[in-house]
């Protein structure tokens, strides 16, 4: 393992260490985004707690946080382990960030950006597997869990190899211990989830 490969993934965690989240909902509502809702540092929590447009931008700077360092490694011709590395490491930062914490969020859209920076295809191909599982499931939780574990292989079967499989492996497994743990909630407050009342409306 380089130096440069080391360095790579210190600043992939530095980057997922960021919490765009907490910052931006602690400035349109004065409040911790981790305080209410899931209790996480995500886009969807972040809409719960300060609305659509907060939700949206936090969704696109944690994908940034996946992109930029992923997109790093690969222009100083990393080879395809470092790539992935710097990729985790951003995952990782987001899910247990040093700048929070250690208290973060899921680490899909960290996830998303990375692959999006590897292999647009295969963004496109696990936001596809995401949002099958989880209409499947009815459940967020389950749905991603699953889903992260199928990523490396549904990109394996479609023919993507190298540093696409790099990302998608270890960012997956790290997606599915943080998804493990909601395994039991319910989501009563979210479209989808949203649990049928006592009186069957």
């Amino acid at each position: 393992m380089t130096a440069l490969s080391l360095l790579c993934f210190a600043l992939g965690y530095i980057s997922g260490s960021l919490p765009f989240a907490v910052w931006i909902t602690r400035r349109a509502k004065g409040i911790d985004v981790r305080d209410g809702g899931s209790g996480h540092m995500t886009a969807t929590n972040t809409i719960r707690q300060a609305g659509w447009v907060a939700g949206i931008a936090v969704f696109l700077l944690d994908t940034a946080k996946g992109f930029v360092p992923t997109y790093l490694a690969i222009q100083l011709g990393l080879p395809d382990w470092s790539i992935g590395l710097a990729a985790v490491g951003a995952v990782i930062g987001h899910c247990w960030p040093v700048f929070a914490q250690f208290r973060g969020g899921k680490g899909l859209a960290v996830t998303g950006g990375a692959l999006l920076a590897v292999s647009p295809p295969a963004f496109l191909i696990t936001a596809g597997v995401l949002i099958f599982f989880v209409l499947v499931t009815r459940h967020a939780a389950r749905g991603s869990l699953v889903a992260s574990l199928i990523f490396p292989v549904a990109l394996w079967l479609v023919g993507l190899r190298g540093a696409v499989l790099w990302v998608a492996a270890p960012a997956g497994l790290v997606l599915a211990a943080r998804y493990l743990v909601d395994w039991n909630r319910s989501y009563g407050e979210l479209w989808l989830d949203r649990e049928k009342k006592s009186n069957g409306r």
